[in-house]
């Protein structure tokens, strides 16, 4: 992996999440990375180039292990837009699918749902942080956001249904608590959190899950 790409990916990522992209300019990338603003430009054509590129590791992480040529330009991304709309349509489709199947807990259910949330992190911060910015992208995300809360909420509800977990007296806002929990434990903590925390993906997910779990399984039931 390149050292000086991550390095770009991650401050890049804080900074057009924290003070947003308009306002992020490639003096404060270079600032944050220890570098200068001519070695930016040297790996990446422009702003737009490297907030693509961000978009493209969040979605491909394998991607920033490609021998790319420098400056990375806008045609390495062609395409983009519809390959971030058809992974929010795969990974519900999937996480979907492993729900349905009757051998998987509660426990497992909330840890896939985290997963699926942390993996994606920073692309759907910077698209929740940006969206006046990039009108395409957010109306994806808002689409994916709806699918998540619904899916979430008919595999809440079915484990209800099986005696799993308990019948809490407003189940729609359950629903809602589950998923900010997931959501602050696995992508806010990680870059817009007031007050950050050095904390693993693993631990937070443990977090998530020694909270989430005991607070709606049944008493009788296993998790």
């Amino acid at each position: 992996m390149n050292a000086r790409l991550k390095a770009i990916y991650e401050s890049a990522s804080t900074l057009f999440i924290r003070q947003g992209y308009s306002r992020t300019q490639i003096s404060h990338i270079a600032q944050a990375v220890g570098v200068s603003v001519g070695t930016i430009y040297h790996d990446f054509s422009g702003k737009k180039e490297i907030m693509q590129f961000v978009l493209k590791c969040t979605i491909e992480p394998d991607f920033m292990e490609k021998n790319l040529k420098r400056p990375i330009n806008e045609e390495v991304f062609e395409g983009l837009e519809m390959e971030i709309e058809e992974t929010f349509t795969t990974v519900l489709r999937d996480f979907s699918e492993q729900s349905a199947r009757p051998e998987t807990s509660f426990s497992a259910f909330i840890s896939d749902a985290f997963d699926l949330v942390a993996r994606y992190a920073a692309g759907l911060l910077f698209i929740e942080k940006n969206q006046y910015e990039f009108e395409k992208l957010a109306g994806y995300y808002r689409d994916f956001r709806n699918r998540f809360f619904e899916t979430m909420t008919f595999y809440f509800n079915q484990y209800i249904e099986r005696g799993v977990i308990r019948k809490p007296h407003f189940p729609q806002y359950a629903v809602t608590h589950i998923i900010e929990t997931i959501t602050w434990w696995g992508v806010d903590i990680r870059y817009s959190a007031f007050n950050q925390l050095d904390i693993s993906k693993e631990q937070a997910r443990e977090v998530v899950l020694d909270n989430l779990v005991p607070a709606y399984t049944c008493a009788h039931a296993g998790k």
